[in-house]
């Protein structure tokens, strides 16, 4: 079965081909200009959008050597996400249905996501516990299969990605900031490996930000706006010689927060289970990040522990694919909508 993915819920417009499973062709553009604004302007992303969707899509269906009359199926980002930016999207995939009576399905942004995992790894054991983490989306799932996955916790305000953003913007890095932080903050890591003396150990104590926990013991869900706000009260409560100084200090503490808060409730979501499940999976833009991943094995062991490469973390067509082959299989497609359409990583 050949299936035409099609992403653009935000600020990557992607287009992918993925026949019997495995993708043969992906594209995706990112959109760098938002960076001049330190964040994501909606009427930017979806004209931005308009400009490179078709020329995506005609690319990718040539480097497969196909005709657009071959696809079997497409599969469009249809919720949650930018109004306009998803309207770019299923307008472009409906004109192809139309035009060529191609079947076609929406599929929710957060199941593309987890489904992002089965493109390299289509035998996790399952049940298994997935953490998504991204820029807009912070949740626990309980995965049972496609059509029985619940939310076990959520942000109950911002998502780990927006926290890593709004944090470098406050130290000066461009958007988005996480990779930077990442970087920055190995450097104080390696700056301790090379210096093992008491004052080091001292200073690299003194920075430290909170990690949230919510009042309900049994609670999985999430908060990082305090976490933002430490960090801001402790830039501008100290010189901008001291911050420029003890930027990769900073940088780690925020990085050793925001990382022990999903690496602690996901401890919790597995003990909370009597059949004590080991599997761990992630995704998202966040699951790039090297320190989450290294806590993570650390914490369930490297056989226990599951995650995309890079490239299938941020957004991308192929997982939207992935997921519309997992719903044509379910036999739950259903035609795309822009709008509050619930998924199955919606589902409570």
């Amino acid at each position: 079965m050949i299936i035409l993915g099609i992403e653009s819920s935000c600020d990557e417009t992607s287009v992918s081909v993925m026949k019997d499973g495995a993708v043969i062709s992906s594209l995706t553009h990112s959109q760098e200009e938002h960076s001049l604004y330190g964040g994501v302007v909606p009427e930017v992303a979806s004209r931005a959008h308009l400009e490179k969707i078709d020329v995506l899509t005609k690319r990718v269906i040539k480097d497969c050597n196909l005709t657009i009359d071959k696809i079997d199926l497409i599969a469009v980002t249809d919720s949650p996400g930018l109004a306009g930016a998803l309207l770019v999207g299923v307008s472009f995939a409906l004109g192809l249905h139309t035009a060529y009576g191609i079947p076609i399905t929406g599929v929710n942004h957060l199941d593309g996501h987890i489904c992002s995992l089965f493109i390299e790894h289509p035998n996790i054991p399952t049940p298994f516990l997935c953490l998504l983490a991204s820029g807009g989306h912070t949740a626990i799932y309980r995965y049972e299969s496609y059509g029985n996955c619940r939310c076990l916790g959520r942000t109950v305000d911002d998502a780990a990605g927006e926290a890593f953003d709004k944090a470098g913007k406050l130290l000066g890095f461009p958007y988005p900031a996480g990779r930077a932080i990442e970087e920055e903050a190995a450097k104080a890591v390696n700056a301790d490996k090379s210096d093992n003396t008491d004052a080091t150990d001292d200073k690299k104590e003194s920075i430290k930000f909170p990690i949230a926990r919510l009042s309900s013991p049994n609670s999985l869900d999430f908060s990082f706006s305090g976490l933002k706000t430490a960090v801001k009260n402790f830039i501008s409560s100290n010189s901008e010689q001291y911050i420029k100084e003890n930027r990769p200090q900073i940088c780690r503490a925020f990085q050793e927060a925001a990382v022990s808060s999903l690496v602690n409730n996901l401890s919790r979501a597995s003990k909370s289970y009597d059949d004590g499940i080991k599997t761990i999976a992630l995704g998202g833009g966040v699951a790039c990040n090297g320190y989450l991943r290294d806590e993570l094995i650390k914490k369930f062991g490297a056989d226990n522990v599951y995650f995309p490469s890079p490239k299938f973390c941020t957004d991308n067509a192929a997982m939207i694919a992935m997921a519309g082959l997992k719903m044509y299989n379910a036999s739950k497609t259903r035609f795309p909508n822009v709008g509050p359409s619930r998924g199955i990583a919606e589902a409570i």
